[in-house]
C-alpha cells in the first residue's frame, strides 16, 4: 500500500490490522503479519485483505483510475508499468505486484454513454485496438 499511496494524489494508509496469532491453514500467517489495510486512493476509501501466497492478484478484479487528459494517462501508466509492470490491452496493465489497473480517460466514459451509438461504437472499436489509451485517436475515431 505504501507504493500505491505514493503513486496517486490524495492517498494514504488509514489503518493496518495484524494477525493476532500464528496460523497455518488455509494460508500460513505469523503473529504480526499484515491481515488487512484500510487505505484511501484519490480520496476514495478501500479495504484490502492479505490472502497470502495462496491467493494472488488475478485479472478477476482491477482498479480503475480515470484521467482527464493524455498527460495524466501517460503519468500513471508509466509509473505503474515501471520496474516490472506489464502492459496488457485496452488501457489495462498489471503493476509490479501483479495488481490489474485500468488507466482510462473520462472522455471514454462520456463517449460510451453518448446518444449517438455509432459514435460510441467507433470510439470503442478504436480503444479495443490499443494498449495504452491514446485520447487523440479515440476522439478522431468518434468523429468518424
Amino acid at each position: 500500500m505504501k507504493y500505491y499511496v505514493s503513486v496517486f494524489p490524495d492517498s494514504k494508509i488509514d489503518a493496518i490490522a495484524h494477525w493476532p496469532m500464528d496460523r497455518t491453514q488455509p494460508t500460513p500467517a505469523k503473529k504480526g503479519d499484515v491481515l488487512a489495510i484500510d487505505f484511501t486512493l484519490g480520496g476514495k476509501p478501500y479495504k484490502a485483505l492479505n490472502g497470502g501466497v495462496d491467493f494472488p492478484f488475478t485479472e478477476a478484479i482491477s482498479l480503475v483510475w480515470v484521467c482527464d487528459d493524455q498527460a495524466e494517462i501517460d503519468k500513471y501508466w508509466n509509473r505503474l508499468v515501471k520496474d516490472g509492470g506489464q502492459e496488457v490491452v485496452c488501457g489495462w496493465l498489471k503493476d509490479k505486484y501483479g495488481m490489474c489497473w485500468q488507466i482510462a480517460p473520462k472522455l471514454m466514459y462520456d463517449l460510451l454513454i453518448d446518444k449517438d451509438t455509432a459514435k460510441a461504437a467507433r470510439a470503442m472499436s478504436a480503444m479495443m485496438q490499443m494498449v495504452k489509451i491514446d485520447i487523440a485517436t479515440i476522439e478522431k475515431a468518434a468523429k468518424g
